[in-house]
């Protein structure tokens, strides 16, 4: 599916007198030096991209990649075009769940496809703030490149933002007084972080080299833009390390909290049966029957008796509360 297609010329869009399907019509009308065709699809059939690789001699492997859409993060070159992947995310608070999508790139001298799968990171607001910018679009497929690079970069920051927020509230809910079960958020926290991690890190080497200008078919005037999608890729990827190890530290912090809950608990049942025993004890002698045993005729055996377990049972509660045992 087609999205949108459109004819740029020094910087500005140019009306062309053909349909955005018709795409041979739509190249053959660059004549220009620095004229390109920008061609935008979203979860396109193989059949449908099929027919725009005919149109700009895609690489077939590039084009089994892109349809396909589960590639990691990466950057190639087939003779005189580039390939590159990206990785799409956004973030369901209500869940926890890192959600992904996927944009692919095919990147020439006077052309660039983009096809994009899932809902994250729509590229219309890009081609807008291209459109807006004519000494940003001059740079030609190049600026192309660094808009849809810089929505998903900052995309990334988002999320990672949102995990940062409730990464706080599980440390918050873990040294807090109450007995909580972090265990299966932090988990999932876990495994998000991870899919954050798959988007961020491959992408930072294709990301440092357009920012040295170590790519051909990459306008070198344009490495400054990449520059700062490259250090929002760092500051990314430095805040997922950070969260990883907040969470590993923050489970560590909940296991160490449990076994002391657990000696706790130990403790008041230890303390509990202690107070129980020694009446039962007392009890237990007095219940023998035997004929010979002091006081068993004695008028106030019986409420010695229960004077000498409510006794015992008192000290013993002194001695436990005392002890941080109740």
């Amino acid at each position: 599916m087609i999205v949108d297609s459109a004819l740029y010329r020094d910087g500005s869009r140019v009306p062309v007198d053909c349909g955005p399907q018709e795409l041979h019509a739509m190249r053959a009308a660059v004549r220009q030096p620095g004229d390109f065709v920008w061609v935008g699809l979203h979860q396109p059939a193989e059949h449908e991209l099929e027919d725009v690789a005919v149109a700009f001699g895609l690489h077939p492997l590039a084009v089994e990649d892109a349809v396909k859409a589960h590639q990691r993060p990466k950057l190639e070159v087939y003779g005189d075009s580039l390939f590159l992947v990206l990785k799409t995310l956004w973030y369901v608070d209500e869940d926890d769940a890192v959600e992904t999508g996927e944009i692919s790139l095919f990147v020439g001298a006077d052309f660039i496809v983009t096809v994009r799968h899932g809902q994250g990171s729509e590229l219309q607001s890009a081609r807008r703030y291209l459109e807006s910018k004519e000494s940003v679009l001059t740079h030609g497929p190049s600026a192309v490149v660094y808009a849809v690079a810089d929505r998903v970069v900052d995309a990334y920051i988002a999320v990672v933002d949102s995990l940062q927020e409730d990464v706080d509230e599980v440390e918050a809910s873990v040294f807090s007084d109450v007995r909580t079960r972090d265990a299966a958020r932090i988990y999932t926290l876990k495994r998000e972080i991870a899919e954050v991690r798959r988007a961020v890190m491959p992408l930072r080497e294709p990301m440092r080299r357009f920012a040295y200008g170590d790519v051909d078919g990459i306008d070198d005037d344009a490495a400054p833009f990449f520059r700062d999608v490259s250090d929002h890729l760092v500051r990314a990827a430095e805040s997922v390390d950070t969260l990883d190890a907040l969470l590993s530290t923050a489970f560590d912090a909940h296991t160490a909290q449990i076994s002391v809950q657990q000696n706790d608990d130990m403790r008041k049942i230890s303390a509990g049966v202690g107070l129980v025993a020694a009446p039962t004890l007392i009890a237990g002698v007095y219940g023998m029957n035997f004929d010979h045993m002091p006081e068993l005729h004695w008028a106030l055996g019986y409420p010695m008796a229960l004077g000498l377990m409510a006794l015992t049972s008192g000290l013993l509660w002194m001695f436990f509360k005392r002890s941080g045992w109740l």
